[in-house]
């Protein structure tokens, strides 16, 4: 299988800050995609590396990637079926089963009115999966707007009317993995990060390791995490 960031994601040198990240993302679209189903609508979609996976594997009919006109282009011609002012959606009321927005919520420069447009356009009981960081640099700067706590995020799904499931991709373990990899990235070059990514990574490894095997991580006071999942349900 051919490495592609997102779904088979390389652990080199030069990716060791992307690693875990995109791992955990990974992971829990997996966990969740089972949810997922009908018409679909990926918000933020980028270049849609997903699409493949939720249409051959799970009970997604029809797929829509949906993106603003001045979002980072990936890769040449592949970008989103329809663009949106980042404001109002192009769609009717009630128009899609499911949909995901993973790694947006953090660029929108008011997040409650966004998931009440997204609330808009799912059908009584629609299901989004969504991720959001907590532990990540400055990106796509300036339209890097929030780092979200577990509470401000059920606070602003609790505002919409929605039901909310919240998950932490990892605790102090994962976090401490990451922030290595991001660090071994952003101040080492050449052979000087070869060297530092072939000493850290079997410690990685391990960081990994020990948080995989936990059940659940704990969103209690002193807990560190790199990031959050969460499902949000429309009413029926």
């Amino acid at each position: 299988m051919k490495a592609d960031n997102f779904t088979n994601i390389p652990q080199t040198p030069d990716n060791i800050d992307m690693y875990v990240i995109r791992t955990c993302i990974w992971n829990a679209l997996q966990k969740s995609a089972p949810r997922l189903k009908g018409k679909f609508l990926d918000v933020g979609c980028g270049k849609k590396p997903y699409k493949s996976y939720l249409l051959d594997n799970h009970f997604i009919e029809t797929y829509t990637g949906l993106d603003i006109e001045t979002a980072l282009v990936y890769e040449q011609g592949v970008g989103p079926d329809v663009t949106w002012d980042g404001t109002t959606m192009p769609f009717e009321d009630n128009s899609f089963d499911s949909m995901m927005a993973t790694e947006v919520l953090e660029h929108c420069p008011d997040p409650l009115l966004i998931v009440q447009e997204m609330k808009r356009v799912l059908k009584p009981g629609g299901v989004l999966f969504f991720t959001v960081p907590f532990l990540w640099n400055l990106h796509e700067v300036p339209h890097d707007h929030y780092r979200y706590t577990p509470f401000a995020l059920e606070r602003i799904f609790r505002q919409c009317g929605m039901q909310l499931e919240l998950h932490a991709h990892g605790g102090w373990n994962t976090s401490m993995a990451q922030m290595i990899g991001m660090w071994i990235v952003a101040t080492k070059k050449g052979k000087r990060r070869k060297r530092w990514a072939m000493l850290l990574n079997p410690f990685v490894k391990r960081l990994l390791k020990k948080d995989a095997a936990m059940q659940t991580i704990p969103l209690t006071d002193g807990m560190m995490i790199n990031g959050l999942y969460g499902i949000a349900v429309k009413p029926a």
